[in-house]
């Protein structure tokens, strides 16, 4: 499944001009990632709920899967911010990402299932680690390995969510490093 990607959705906000401002103090430090999706997850918090954080382009969703705007990607790649419209029912595949990632609940409430990767060395299968829902204003923060989740709209309007990630979304088209098509086991 893609994603329909909206590059530069238009104007930043001055809430969101702000937020990056504050994400590339963080990113500029060149800590670990675990400590970098921290303590970018901790600049993310406060913005969350804000009507002055998106333009109402930057909230459009897409009937048929849920939309990606590319709101900013920092000139030297180091990090992007994305917002994703999610309408009712929509979710993504099973995936990993390509670098540390924060996610931020804006509006609405996202459900999200993890997944740990087993293999005995012939096959591998997934086993459900982790349901979590999270409302608005709800920060996730992560690092590769072990970020293989699923993410849906778990409420019956819009959800939206901005989403940090240490790559350079923009140029790569997605954050998803791979989607597992493996079957998925008993929860542990």
């Amino acid at each position: 499944m893609t994603t329909s990607a909206t590059v530069g959705s238009g104007r930043l906000t001055e809430r969101m001009t702000a937020l990056v401002g504050e994400i590339r103090a963080v990113v500029d430090r060149g800590l670990p990632p675990e400590l970098t999706a921290y303590l970018v997850g901790e600049r993310l918090a406060p913005h969350l709920g804000d009507s002055e954080l998106l333009t109402a382009e930057q909230r459009e969703g897409d009937p048929d899967r849920y939309r990606q705007h590319v709101l900013h990607a920092e000139e030297d790649g180091s990090f992007s911010v994305v917002a994703l419209v999610w309408l009712p029912g929509q979710r993504t595949p099973i995936h990993d990402h390509v670098s540390w990632c924060v996610a931020g609940v804006h509006q609405g409430q996202e459900s999200e299932t993890r997944y740990r990767l087993v293999s005995d060395g012939r096959t591998a299968h997934l086993v459900e680690t982790e349901h979590v829902v999270g409302p608005a204003g709800t920060v996730a923060a992560f690092a590769p390995p072990g970020d293989i989740h699923l993410v849906r709209n778990a409420c019956g309007s819009t959800a939206i969510s901005v989403h940090v990630y240490g790559a350079d979304v923009a140029k790569l088209g997605t954050s998803i490093r791979r989607v597992y098509r493996l079957p998925a086991g008993e929860q542990r």
